[in-house]
């Protein structure tokens, strides 16, 4: 298992029955200002994640659930494949950014991870440096978006899920209620 470290602790309510599931597509310049993710690794999984990490926390700041070491669900005894190490990261942006620049962030980070998508596809057992998912977004609305001074009251927030990530995996879902029930 991998040690959490400590970070600055903000609070959210969720709950998951009640939020609307969207597909990405949909949301693409929506304002993001929070997100939950889910990462992955079967290749080096505690250098990558520790890489990815840092990197997250210089996007603002993190709270990471338990890591967990699960089989890849694709294994079988006659093609073994390596397990995973999963997490979930509550990500709250220092500075809002659309969905879409969030994404290439992400993709941005998998590759500078050496993430090699056609390698995987090519070959039975892939390694999986990192994988990064998106499972939750908190956007930000504007209630009046001719005002360039808003304040606190003007500003709608919603939690919404990625419908192409829901139901969430097992791992997901324990990372997930355990950032909700630590009151992230």
């Amino acid at each position: 298992m991998i040690a959490k470290p400590m970070m600055h602790k903000t609070s959210i309510d969720l709950n998951l029955e009640t939020l609307k599931k969207c597909m990405p597509e949909q949301l693409q310049t929506q304002s993001v200002t929070a997100a939950l993710l889910a990462l992955g690794s079967n290749y080096q999984a505690e250098h990558y994640l520790s890489r990815v990490r840092e990197d997250l926390a210089a996007l603002g700041e993190i709270q990471l659930s338990t890591a967990f070491e699960n089989p890849d669900f694709t294994s079988t005894e006659a093609q073994p494949k390596p397990d995973y190490t999963n997490q979930c990261v509550y990500l709250l942006l220092t500075v809002p950014i659309s969905l879409q620049q969030l994404q290439q962030i992400f993709k941005d980070l998998e590759g500078e991870c050496h993430r090699q998508r056609l390698t995987e596809a090519q070959t039975p057992i892939k390694k999986v440096t990192m994988d990064i998912d998106i499972l939750l977004i908190r956007t930000a609305l504007n209630k009046n978006s001719l005002s360039n001074k808003m304040s606190s009251k003007q500003i709608i927030s919603e939690w919404l899920i990625m419908a192409d990530r829901y139901p969430f995996k097992a791992h997901e879902e324990v990372g997930v209620e355990e950032l909700i029930s630590t009151k992230i």
